[in-house]
This record gives structure tokens, C-alpha cells and sequence, in this order.
């Protein structure tokens, strides 16, 4: 087990080009003699039967991300990729993905040693581009439920920086729905000291920026949560050049779907009224990626809750407030109407110092402890289904 984490630490891929990755696991499946097929180009989907039963399904998410590994550890990742518009990148597992592969895959072992213990169906999913909100989108629209068995639940879980051993998860909205735009700002280029013959972007940006954030702040009441980040600003080659346009991407969290459509909305309302303000031309705004709601079923998720309880210790298992990070794997279950469970375990010493969060390039759990938690939490998981 820890040297296939290892492996996997040193070898990670970006969104939906994870080609290594896929046929590592399918390597691992096929030493296992698990059925599994190719699915949305990059995910890998298992099949592991055991008789009649319930049908589970298993998700684990396999990208890395375009981050230089900084932690020194001797398995650190030196790995390069090629981002879409064709930048190099360096590569790291900042967020954990290696575990879970590893946990699902040693999970998966246990589970072929022991067929006594156990019957039923369970459907690993192996999920590329976690992290652009491509993956789940690529396997359901190549067939994934046709092909594969639906599953009467689907149970998904996600290391995280607190103390290994422990677990936290939410019944109900547990992750934030997430929305990205690109806004193109047009103005009219003119030279620093003739100002009036220009409609300057820039201006005209830092206006819409500070007014997008009363979206928040003045539209919504203070118990409906929702985020409006600018997360880059992007104008001009000069200092005493005015230029002809900027560009700024957003990032959207929202929970529920009327506030969600409030602010994206508002997004359009207020930048394309600011550019009339300013008598520029209409704006460009384009969303470049999705995440969907991350919604645990109620019900279920106690019976888990209940389940990890018993496992891993009444203490260790705590129910914790939702979380304004995104996911796509709620889509998987939605996409057929099946209830979903997702939990957090946590991946590191306690009383150390503090855990680095996820996507840092100092990112690395204490594997050891980290993968006896999400193995163990996962076979509790399934076996709970599947006994």
C-alpha cells in the first residue's frame, strides 16, 4: 500500500490527462481480476462481483494539479504537464488524490481476499479531472450508467488537514455549488496624458469589481452563504498607455439554486451596467467551468455516520459544518436519482504543527496514518451495504 502511494505521489497527471494513471489502475484491477473499462477517456470504472446484493458504487478522484512540490519528501513529484493553452507546468498531488486511489485500490484488495465476508456488487469509480468539474461530466456522458451496474448508493470520501484517525462529514448541502467566469472589459485605447480620448478598461474594471461584491454584502441575506472572488486582473503593457480592454476571471460559491441564480444574474446586471456607465462596449462574460451540488443524503449519511462511529470510535466521527469548497462527484449520484454519502478523513499528526491546506505545495499527509483511515473508513463503508 505504501509504495503505491508512493508511486502515484511521484507520478501525478493534470484534468482529464491522467493516461499514466489510468492504466496503473487498471494494471492493479486486472492483478485483482476486477472487470474495469476505460470511461470518459481517463477514468477507469471496476467492476467487483460477489454474488447477489446491493450494488455500491466507490468514487476516487485520480488528477494532480499544476503545482511545484515544495515538502522534500524523498517521493516527491518532479513531474511536468502541458496545460490547454499550452503552458508547462510542474505537477504535485496537492490535494490528496493519491490517497484516495490508494485507499480504493487497497480497499478493493481486501475485499477479493475475504469474498466470505461479503456479497453483493461494488462499481469503483476512478474519476479523472476532479479538479476543472470536467470528470464526472466526462463519464456520465460517455455512458457510464449504461455500462456499468447502477448502484443503489454511492459513497465517496476525501483526505483533509486535520487529525488522522478521525472522521468529519454533513448530512444535507455539504459542498458549495461553484461557478468560474472570464469578463472581457472593452474600452478605447488612448495615451496616458490624453486621457480623455480614452474609455479606460482598467477604471472601469475596478469599478465593476467593487460593486460585484454587494452582490453579498447588500443583495443577500446574511444566513444565505455565497462567495464572489476576483481571482485575477489582467490589463495593459505600459504605464502611460490607456489600453483597449482587461480581462478578470470570477470564482461563485453559492449552496442552494435561487441564490446561485441571484448572483450570477447580478454578475451580468452589474457588469454590463458598469460598462454602460463608463459608455464602453458591451462586455464579453464567459463561464469556463461548473461544480454541481454536493447534497448527502440525509438518512444515509447518519446510518454512515453511525457506521464510521463503531469503526474508528465514537469520538473520532463528527458531524461538521458544510463546506464552500467545491466537488463534482455529487453529479454522479444525481445523474440517476441515487442518494450519495461523502465524508472527510483526516490525514495528519495531531499536535503537529499546522496541516498545510490542500492545493499548497507543502501538501503531504502523514501517508501511513492517512491511508489506515481511509481504508478503514471505506471498508466500513462497503461492508455496512454490502454484509
Amino acid at each position: 500500500m505504501h509504495q503505491m502511494y508512493k508511486h502515484l505521489h511521484a507520478h501525478p497527471e493534470l484534468s482529464m490527462q491522467e493516461h499514466q494513471t489510468a492504466a496503473y489502475i487498471q494494471g492493479k484491477l486486472d492483478e485483482l481480476g476486477i472487470e474495469n473499462f476505460i470511461c470518459g477517456g481517463t477514468g477507469v470504472v471496476g467492476i467487483q462481483r460477489n454474488g447477489e446484493g446491493a450494488v455500491i458504487g466507490f468514487r476516487a478522484d485520480t488528477d494532480g494539479l499544476p503545482i511545484a512540490e515544495d515538502t522534500g519528501a524523498g517521493y516527491a513529484s518532479t513531474a511536468r504537464g502541458t496545460l490547454a493553452d499550452g503552458t508547462e507546468v510542474p505537477v504535485m498531488h496537492g490535494c490528496g488524490h493519491d490517497t484516495h486511489v490508494t485507499a480504493a485500490l487497497t480497499a478493493a484488495a481486501r475485499l477479493a481476499e475475504q469474498t466470505d465476508a461479503w456479497q453483493g456488487t461494488i462499481v469503483w469509480l476512478f474519476q479523472p479531472g476532479e479538479e476543472t468539474a470536467a470528470g464526472a461530466k466526462a463519464m456520465l456522458a460517455d455512458g457510464l450508467w449504461d455500462k456499468a451496474p447502477r448502484p443503489d448508493i454511492i459513497l465517496g470520501q476525501h483526505v483533509f488537514p486535520f487529525a488522522a484517525g478521525s472522521i468529519g462529514l454533513t448530512p444535507g448541502a455539504a459542498m458549495a455549488m461553484a461557478d468560474s467566469f472570464k469578463i472581457i472589459l472593452k474600452g478605447k485605447q488612448s495615451h496616458g496624458s490624453q486621457p480623455q480620448d480614452s474609455i479606460d478598461p482598467i477604471v472601469l474594471g475596478a469599478h465593476t469589481i467593487a460593486r460585484l461584491q454587494t452582490l453579498v454584502s447588500r443583495e443577500l441575506a446574511p444566513q444565505s452563504p455565497a462567495v464572489v472572488t476576483c481571482g485575477s486582473f489582467h490589463a495593459g503593457l505600459k504605464e502611460n498607455i490607456i489600453p483597449d480592454k482587461a480581462e478578470f476571471t470570477l470564482n461563485v460559491r453559492t449552496f442552494t439554486e435561487d441564490v446561485r441564480t441571484h448572483v450570477l444574474d447580478g454578475i451580468d446586471r452589474i457588469v454590463n451596467a458598469e460598462a454602460m456607465a463608463s459608455n464602453a462596449p458591451k462586455p464579453q462574460i464567459e463561464i469556463f467551468n461548473s461544480f454541481p451540488k454536493l447534497h448527502n443524503d440525509p438518512e444515509q449519511t447518519e446510518i454512515v455516520h453511525r457506521v464510521l462511529a463503531n469503526e474508528l470510535g465514537e469520538d473520532k466521527v463528527v458531524e461538521i459544518p458544510p463546506a464552500m469548497g467545491s466537488e463534482d462527484f455529487g453529479a454522479l449520484g444525481d445523474a440517476i436519482g441515487v442518494p450519495y454519502v461523502y465524508w472527510f478523513f483526516g490525514g495528519f499528526i495531531p499536535g503537529d504543527a499546522p496541516a498545510p491546506v490542500n492545493h499548497s505545495p507543502h501538501f503531504l499527509p502523514d501517508y501511513e496514518l492517512s491511508l489506515a483511515t481511509g481504508v478503514r473508513a471505506a471498508l466500513a463503508g462497503l461492508g455496512h451495504y454490502l454484509r
